[in-house]
Parts: structure tokens; C-alpha cells; sequence
């Protein structure tokens, strides 16, 4: 199998820019009035770390063209984040509320992004010519889709401008069942997308929902590692059979059980099947963005072109030591998780 062509240019990510609003469980914010947040979404939490880790680093999002926004840009400047193309239009930026110390599967998640600039994207508004200059990576997931079946129309311009300059893509098959809700389900969507990409990240039961590949069906009743990574290494497999420009598949598992967390991941490359590490935490602190920093240490590990080992070792380590990082997106270095991969 071709191996992925990474190129040595620039890593765009796209994306809705997300302030995540987070109330206490006990309404403690309502006595001091005030409410922690973070900057993130999925696709910019990639390219913070990819930004951290020195790669170049660019991302694309819709924002209003107020002070508010222009403070938000110079933060993610400061961070190494080429924010040039972003695209100033509509009248608000996308907020979400969610309760601290849960994730995005529970019912503390509340979102505020109704007509935000990003949501009110349309086709022929983006000069994709411009903003794919000197861009060899295009990275989104599919929240973007999720959105409006304007911005997945987006999305497939998008993927048709940059695979006609041969970029490589990659995508997160993130399900976030809240924002579907225009009518369409995802296996309406999804599989459209998936002929355009190079790399799918997601897990099993992700590429069942938007890709109908099917999950054992008693996968769970046993909770055998074993059959994790048979049925983590038949969805890869269909994949690349389905999808034949897809040279790469990477698939989590975390598992949270009372105070304890297991996770582990697996990567197929056509040639190999590797399961990463498996570790184990008793206490996180922040599980928001695990997942995306997954996703970043993949794109970094083929990018530096290292063998898949060393790739899914590296970004599984980085997404597991994610969980112990107070907000959306890594503050960790590439030796600092290099470290971790080393003493397990």
C-alpha cells in the first residue's frame, strides 16, 4: 500500500473556533459570578498542538468581525497559530456550556451556536485556491458536517479543491448526536466525504453510526481486549476497502469504569496492525480534547515520517497525558511526551 504523502508545507485545520463555558456541578458560579472558559473546537485543538510542536500550523474558521474576535486571533498568533485565512463574516462566534469534570456524551453538554458565523458558511464564498496555498495537510472532523447541509456542502468543495492539489486529508469521525439536526443523519453525509481522505480517526462503534460498518454485536459482553482489536481491525480493513484512497486508519478505546480510565488505541496502515500502549488513570482532570490531541499526534508522527509504532505510541501517549491538562487543547512538548511513551 502507498505510504501517506505528507509533504513538508503547512498543516490547515478547519473548523468552528468554540468558547467551552464551564459551570460548576453545584451552581457554585452563581455565588462568585464567574464562569471558567476555554478557546477551543475540535480542529483548532489540533492546530495548538501541532503549533506547540513546531510544525507549521495554520487554521481556518468564520468570525465575526468585532474586538472580541480580533483578541481571540492575537491569542492563537501568540501561540504560533497562522490565523490569516480566517474569514471575518456574520454576526457571532459559537459558544458551549459544559459541566465541569464531564464529557461531551453527557447531559451536561448544552449548545449555544445557532447562527454563528461558521454555521452560516456557504458554497462559493471561500476562495480555496488562497487558502490552501503552500498546504500539503488539510485536517477537519465531522462536527463541520454536522452543522448544516450548507456547511457540508462547504466541506466537499473544500475537499475537492484541496485533493485536486493532491494535499493529503485527514479527518476525525467525531458524533456529536446533539448537532445533527437539519434533517439529515450522518451515513447520509459522512460517506460522501470519505473518498477525499487519506487518514480516518475515529473508533468502531463512530464508523458504524457514519460509515455502517457494523460492531459486533456482543462486543461489550465479553469486554475482551482481544475482540476490541479484532473488531478495531475489521472496521480499518473496511475502510480502506470502501475507500481506496484511505492509506491509514487509527481507532481509540477508553474505557471508563467507576475511578478508573483505561485507554489504549490501534493503527492500520494496509501493511501493519499495531495496538498502541495501554494505560490506566485513576483521577483526569479535563477529558475535553483527549481525542483531538490523538488526532494531533498522528498528523505529527506522519508528518516527521516515523513507522506507525512509533506514530500511534507517540499519539496515544500525547492524548492519554492530555486528560491530566486543564483545558481544550495540550500544553505538553513533544519531549515531555516522548518521556511518557519511554517509562511505560
Amino acid at each position: 500500500m502507498d505510504s501517506l504523502k505528507t509533504g513538508t508545507g503547512t498543516i490547515l485545520t478547519f473548523g468552528e473556533l468554540l468558547l467551552r463555558i464551564c459551570p460548576d456541578p453545584k451552581g457554585q458560579w452563581l455565588n462568585d459570578n464567574a464562569l471558567p472558559f476555554y478557546v477551543g473546537g475540535a480542529e483548532l485543538n489540533v492546530a495548538t498542538a501541532l503549533a506547540l510542536w513546531d510544525l507549521p500550523s495554520k487554521y481556518f474558521t468564520a468570525l465575526p468581525d468585532n474586538g472580541l474576535s480580533q483578541q481571540i486571533l492575537n491569542y492563537l498568533q501568540n501561540k504560533n497559530i497562522d490565523v490569516s485565512p480566517v474569514l471575518h463574516y456574520g454576526e457571532r462566534m459559537g459558544l458551549y456550556f459544559l459541566t465541569s469534570g464531564q464529557d461531551l456524551k453527557h447531559n451536561a453538554l448544552v449548545y449555544d451556536r445557532a447562527n454563528s458565523s461558521f454555521s452560516q458558511l456557504k458554497p462559493g464564498m471561500i476562495n480555496w485556491d488562497e487558502v490552501l496555498k503552500g498546504v500539503t495537510w488539510l485536517h477537519f472532523s465531522a462536527i463541520c458536517p454536522a452543522i448544516s447541509q450548507d456547511v457540508a456542502d462547504v466541506c466537499l468543495e473544500m475537499l475537492q479543491a484541496a485533493s485536486a492539489k493532491g494535499t493529503t486529508i485527514s479527518i476525525d469521525l467525531n458524533y456529536r448526536a446533539k448537532l445533527w439536526q437539519y434533517g439529515k443523519q450522518p451515513m447520509d453525509i459522512i460517506p460522501q466525504l470519505l473518498p477525499y481522505c487519506d487518514l480516518v480517526m475515529g473508533n468502531v462503534w463512530a464508523a458504524e453510526t457514519m460509515l455502517g460498518i457494523p460492531v459486533m454485536p456482543d462486543i461489550h459482553e465479553s469486554g475482551l481486549k482481544s475482540l476490541y482489536q479484532k473488531a478495531a481491525l475489521h472496521t480499518s480493513e473496511e475502510v480502506i476497502k470502501q475507500y481506496p484512497k484511505c492509506k491509514a486508519v487509527a481507532n481509540t478505546f477508553r474505557f471508563d469504569s467507576h475511578d478508573t480510565i483505561n485507554y489504549y488505541t490501534t493503527l492500520y496502515t494496509g501493511d501493519d496492525f499495531i495496538t498502541s500502549e495501554e494505560y490506566i488513570a485513576t483521577k483526569i482532570v479535563d477529558k475535553v480534547g483527549s481525542g483531538d490531541c490523538f488526532m494531533a499526534g498522528l498528523i505529527y508522527g506522519f508528518y516527521q515520517q516515523w513507522d506507525a509504532k512509533e506514530i500511534v505510541n507517540f499519539a496515544t501517549a500525547a492524548a492519554f497525558k492530555k486528560l491530566f491538562v486543564k483545558g481544550d487543547a495540550t500544553n505538553l512538548t513533544v519531549d515531555e511526551i516522548k518521556k511518557t511513551v519511554h517509562n511505560e
